[in-house]
């Protein structure tokens, strides 16, 4: 079983309506969903999910507790963006282009709005399995900046791009919903049900035929060459490429 959660008496989350085992909490605006997750996550465990109340961001944190070793754990991530993925969709207009930019960005008709990141314990052991994963997750949901709608075709929100329903709380509703769905399936028919998934929502490329490693390394195969091309997983989760590390949101 990749990943578990802890079954335990839950007391109703007021303000989301999330399925079982989710334990809700949820912070003020200043808050910071995943730096909370992180400091509570030994003591509260496994199913707690933290909310940052906020219009213009969905932003939240899911602690995990996986069953395999730490260096396959973080596989984890492709199983939080592909449950990110189908909530988008779910509140998506029609026929609106929605990709991800590998390994942690979503992009919307090639408009940034945000992205998840992975953290575990500092000093955790490779090959055994670490006492907790964070996976976080910010979606820019309304433009907070003073220039006109489209004048940055790289950065988008969601109410820009005809999301009208997809409120942060919704949002991370929805989330919460998929992500037991692929998680039940990795632990069913293994990893390469979450692999699927995940790399169906990358832009396509003519000729490239792509693997997850077990590591979770992206890897590259193109027609006509021998060697094989490797994005390496671990140094990206270092530097998350949608944050800006001044305003800690989608980079604008």
């Amino acid at each position: 079983m990749p990943m578990e959660t802890r079954t335990r008496p839950r007391a109703p989350a007021p303000g989301l309506l999330l399925p079982p085992p989710f334990t809700l909490i949820t912070l003020r605006e200043v808050g910071d969903a995943f730096a909370h997750a992180i400091d509570i996550a030994p003591e509260q465990g496994a199913g707690t999910l933290v909310y940052v109340g906020r219009f213009d961001l969905a932003e939240f944190a899911v602690v995990l507790e996986p069953e395999e070793p730490l260096r396959t754990a973080r596989r984890a991530l492709y199983a939080g963006m592909a449950a990110l993925f189908d909530a988008l969709l779910t509140f998506s207009p029609p026929e609106k282009p929605i990709e991800i930019d590998w390994p942690d960005a979503f992009k919307v008709d090639a408009g940034l709005v945000g992205g998840g990141r992975l953290a575990w314990p500092q000093g955790a052991s490779e090959d055994e399995p670490p006492p907790w994963l964070v996976f976080g997750g910010m979606i820019r949901t309304v433009s907070m900046s003073d220039a006109e709608p489209g004048l940055n075709p790289l950065v988008a929100a969601l109410e820009e791009e005809g999301f009208t329903d997809a409120g942060s709380g919704k949002l991370v509703e929805s989330f919460a919903r998929h992500l037991m769905v692929h998680i039940d399936s990795w632990q069913e028919h293994g990893f390469a049900a979450v692999t699927k998934e995940y790399l169906g929502h990358l832009p396509r490329e003519q000729g490239v035929r792509r693997d997850i490693d077990e590591n979770g390394d992206l890897l590259l195969r193109r027609v006509g060459k021998v060697e094989v091309e490797r994005r390496k997983l671990l140094p990206a989760l270092a530097k998350p490429s949608w944050l800006d590390p001044k305003t800690k949101g989608p980079r604008s």
